[in-house]
């Protein structure tokens, strides 16, 4: 089959334009994997000391990045690793600060500075979740997703556990306390939509675990008023009134009670008493 001289022409720009494309591709690549070739570990860590200090932190990573890629097993090897973790902070990377924190507590479990590693994966949990902590009124209850917050909860409380005497533990135990009652509150907005809904059983549920869960929170007083109420929807007034007492006793000006007696607030039923 005879090819027309256009036909031929277009097929020569097109593999030209591949020919070109492929070779700026592998140079690129080249060049990204060359940029360190060479390169000493003391000079890529003095480089990226300076290159922190002065607050460029995207070239402190690339240095460090390569101290870890390039010398695993060298004299600034977990230094390094523990830097990247500040650097990639630093640029609000909170997956790669994560990401970087779990790494250097695997490798170095026994490290001086684990408890560093620790609460720095803390810290960017707390820092991932800011937005649903700060705007906790404004988010539908329904979609609103906490995740973030509890995985700082959990790495500020084994920090607090494991390394009591670390100089980061004042914090940690600071924010424990700040992030229990949030936690704890939004458990209580979940279960306050299923009384509102009727799913009586899923509210006492929710109630109990915040009681379970979180004992010192201020919140605990009001998941025994949503486990009265809860009881009530079930019509078993009986373990309703059990509760009842329990809150009395903990929280006599609870805003549901009018002395010994509980009013509820989204169930149709009679007002409980003591």
């Amino acid at each position: 089959m005879r090819v027309s001289p256009i036909a031929t022409r277009l097929i020569a720009l097109l593999l030209a334009a591949a020919l070109v494309s492929g070779c700026a591709g592998r140079s690129a690549t080249e060049e990204e994997q060359d940029e360190f070739e060479g390169v000493a570990e003391q000079q890529l860590y003095d480089e990226a000391r300076d290159a922190l200090e002065d607050g460029r932190y995207t070239t402190a990573i690339s240095r460090l990045e390569a101290i870890d890629t390039r010398y695993p097993f060298g004299r600034h090897a977990e230094q390094a690793q523990l830097e990247l973790i500040y650097a990639y902070y630093e640029t609000n990377d909170w997956e790669a600060t994560r990401a970087a924190a779990s790494r250097f507590i695997r490798l170095h479990p026994t490290h001086p500075q684990a408890d560093y590693a620790l609460y720095m994966r803390g810290l960017a949990s707390w820092q991932a979740g800011r937005f649903s902590l700060e705007r906790l009124r404004l988010i539908d209850i329904s979609k609103r997703d906490l995740g973030a917050s509890r995985d700082a909860y959990t790495d500020f409380r084994e920090l607090v556990s494991r390394y009591p005497a670390s100089e980061y533990a004042p914090d940690a135990e600071q924010r424990i306390v700040y992030l229990r009652n949030v936690l704890a509150r939004h458990e209580l907005h979940v279960a306050d939509f299923y009384l509102r809904k009727g799913a009586y059983l899923a509210a006492v549920e929710r109630g109990r675990w915040v009681v379970e869960n979180y004992p010192e929170a201020e919140a605990t007083r009001d998941a025994l008023a949503v486990m009265v109420e809860g009881y009530l929807g079930l019509d078993m007034r009986d373990r309703a009134r059990e509760v009842l007492q329990v809150l009395i006793e903990n929280d006599p000006n609870n805003d549901r009670l009018r002395g010994r007696t509980f009013q509820p607030q989204h169930v149709r039923s009679e007002s409980l008493s003591a």
